[in-house]
Order: structure tokens, then sequence, then C-alpha cells
């Protein structure tokens, strides 16, 4: 039997338990306002850091969101930092009230991890997409195609948390990382890729379909 969990991600236990000392600090003290204020807070941060079961597709093509958000970019571009070649790329924005748990779209290896230091420009932008701190897996699918899954941290996110591992097996729809406090996450694709999906879509992590590999 599968052991129930909690649907909250560990990374948010310290930032949970500090508002709820503070607030309840606050409400021995009698202070009503500022009461209300930090447990509208610590509400706030125990729904950011939720990390809800999903059920992924089983369809053994299917390519699913490796975040939750809105999609704003489809494109097809060549690709120098991870891949190293002509890819589609799908952009998607998560703000601080989506789900920022990441989970991976395509079942494959861990090939390698590339963390690059950067600066911390609105995740949305160009110039946050070229600049900004980021951590991408560069995962070899169970078909042999090469893909980049890219964390890229925003204006207010400041801390990326990848637990994938270069050698590291992952299914489709399992959680590989999160970005604390609004972000996006780009992904790579190879240009077989049948993609099922256009900008300004919403979509969820791991359940999604983005499209197909072939």
């Amino acid at each position: 039997m599968t052991k129930p969990r909690v649907p909250v991600a560990r990374e948010g236990y310290p930032f949970i338990l500090l508002a709820g000392f503070a607030t309840l600090v606050v409400a021995i003290l009698g202070l009503f306002i500022p009461t209300m204020v930090l447990l509208g807070l610590t509400i706030f941060v125990l729904f950011f850091f939720r990390d809800p079961e999903r059920v992924a597709p089983h369809e053994d093509d299917v390519l699913v969101a490796p975040a939750d958000g809105k999609v704003i970019l489809v494109e097809r571009v060549f690709d120098e930092r991870f891949v190293k070649e002509h890819v589609y790329k799908v952009s998607i924005f998560m703000n601080v009230f989506n789900v920022h748990v990441n989970r991976t779209p395509f079942p494959g290896r861990v090939e390698q991890i590339v963390y690059t230091p950067g600066a911390f420009y609105s995740a949305d932008s160009q110039r946050g997409a070229l600049k900004n701190e980021s951590c991408a897996v560069i995962l070899n699918s169970t078909r042999g195609q090469r893909m980049a899954v890219v964390q890229v941290a925003g204006l207010i996110a400041r801390r990326i948390v990848c637990w994938a591992e270069p050698g590291d097996e992952l299914k489709r729809g399992q959680r590989f990382g999160l970005i604390r406090f609004g972000s996006r996450v780009d992904l790579y694709l190879p240009l077989s890729t049948q993609l099922e999906v256009a900008v300004g879509r919403r979509v969820k992590a791991g359940e999604t379909v983005l499209g197909y590999l072939p």
C-alpha cells in the first residue's frame, strides 16, 4: 500500500514553521491586527509550497508540462548552451499562485546538471531568460533523444532547488525540483517533437500534454 504523504514540499517547512511561530507569539501578546497579517502570511506560504499529487498520462510517446503556469513562448531556436542543436523552445511562466514543484516531461536518464549563476531580472522577460540564474537538467530520453529542462530564477525567486543528479533514471511526471516564489521553466525539445501547445495556454506539471515524441 502506498503511504499517504503530506501535500507540502519539504523545502517549505522552515518558512511555514517560522511564519506560524511568529503568528503564535504575536497572538499571545494580544495584538489582533498583526496576528491577522501574520496568519494571512502563514496561509500564503503554506499555499505556495503545496505539492499535490498528479497523475501522468501512460501513453509511451506523451510529453507533459514540467511546470504549472502559462505558456509564454513557443519557438524554433538554435540552443547553444545545453543541447547545442536546433530545437523547439517552450517556456512556462509560474506566478506566485502556481504550484512550484517541477516534474520530468518525459522518461529518461539524467546526462548532466548545468548550474549557471546569474542575475534576477523578471523571469518573463528576454533579459531574464538570457541572464538569470538557472539550473538545467539535460535528459537522454528512453528513445535516445536529448532534451533540456531549465529552471530559471526570477525577480522574486532567489532559490532554485534541483533534486536530480547525473545518472538518475526519471519517470514521466516525477518530481525533480522547485523554484521558490515565482519564476519560469524552459523546455528545449527535439525538432521531431509534435507540439500540441500554444502561447497563452495554462498548463499543469505532470498532467498537461505538450506534445508527442515519435
